[in-house]
């Protein structure tokens, strides 16, 4: 698999539904030190998933800690991922996103808030 950018841009969002796929995207981003990022199919919906453990050296700030459990708030109110979504502080995850192109959107706009670029969240789960 091939090295990711930093951040992610929707398109090159990994899909690790499967585990051989997860396996394969989680490995590349521990060997790459990347915050992992991908997108599953869990029956009808998509979960979105970003770990920042396999990126040892990177820390995430309050600030974007706050606006991403916001945004994730927001979501969760509008009824766009379930309510036993997490937003971390290392682990995340939105579930039941209603498409893939929604949860390639919401993955990439959580990989750039991470990396500290919080205006792709703000774009995708307005205020």
């Amino acid at each position: 698999m091939q090295p990711l950018p930093i951040p992610c841009p929707a398109a090159q969002i990994p899909d690790a539904t499967g585990m051989d796929a997860f396996s394969a995207a989680y490995r590349a981003a521990r060997e790459q030190h990347a915050v992992f990022v991908a997108v599953e199919r869990h029956g009808p919906g998509w979960t979105v998933k970003a770990d920042a453990l396999t990126a040892p050296r990177h820390s995430i700030g309050t600030v974007v800690h706050e606006a991403v459990r916001a945004a994730v708030s927001r979501l969760v109110r509008s009824r766009q991922i379930r309510q036993d979504s997490s937003a971390g502080p290392v682990y995340f995850l939105l579930y039941d996103v209603g498409s893939e192109q929604r949860a390639r959107e919401l993955a990439a706009a959580l990989h750039a808030a991470l990396y500290g670029d919080l205006g792709p969240l703000d774009r995708a789960v307005p205020h």
